[in-house]
């Protein structure tokens, strides 16, 4: 238990230091994350996703915003799990957004990754539909004997394949990093806290960073 322990801390190192160099255009956020899944059967599962974040639009011009995803989970094997859902978020007046989700997540030792394809129509654009494709890789570990506290990171890079606005910016346009801990309250509630940094790559412009204490509570039902 404890070698895991250090494995899953030095790929959580390494992992942590994969972000591109810092841009000038940083600003603080605060997130909150809760979930609730709730088990079909003894293979598939529904779970509702929410997040509400913060940021000072007075003073760097970035809007708080908040979404609701749906989610049907369907496990293939004790690696693989694949996923369908939907998403309304509510960004800065006129860019409302609608996704339309597909997932497919692996779990090995203590390696994570996550693939997701998203479709994405944003209010103000003539109905054009925007797609992007997420790539997510990780390390998970405990870090006692019961297993009720863990460590994990991951990196995950955001890939344009067609941009929401005619002539938009395309290819690799963001890469998110996090690193937390969590703890396991009892069989319903698990909470983690961790530190996200994201950076969203812009073409001829700086790149715009987020520093973000992240919050997470899921919900097993």
């Amino acid at each position: 238990m404890f070698r895991k322990s250090l494995l899953a801390l030095a790929g959580i190192a390494a992992i942590a230091t994969a972000t591109p160099a810092a841009a000038t255009d940083d600003a603080l956020e605060y997130w909150f994350e809760p979930s609730f899944e709730f088990d079909l059967d003894d293979d598939t599962s529904a779970e509702i996703a929410t997040a509400f974040r913060f940021r000072d639009f007075e003073n760097d011009g970035r809007s708080d915003t908040y979404y609701v995803r749906g989610w049907l989970k369907q496990k293939l094997s004790d690696s693989i799990t694949i996923a369908g859902g939907a998403e309304y978020r509510e960004n800065s007046p006129g860019n409302n957004e609608k996704r339309l989700l597909q997932q497919v997540s692996g779990s090995y030792g203590i390696l994570r990754s996550r693939v997701r394809l998203e479709e994405r129509f944003v209010d103000g654009n003539d109905g054009r539909m925007g797609l992007r494709l997420r790539t997510r890789l990780g390390v998970s570990g405990d870090l006692t004997e019961d297993g009720r506290w863990g460590a994990q990171a991951n990196t995950e890079m955001f890939w344009t394949i067609r941009s929401n606005s005619d002539g938009g910016q395309d290819g690799l346009t963001g890469v998110r990093t996090q690193i937390g801990v969590s703890y396991q309250i009892n069989d319903t509630f698990d909470l983690s806290l961790s530190y996200l940094r994201e950076q969203s790559l812009r073409d001829n412009r700086e790149d715009r960073v987020s520093h973000v204490p992240l919050v997470s509570l899921d919900v097993s039902l």
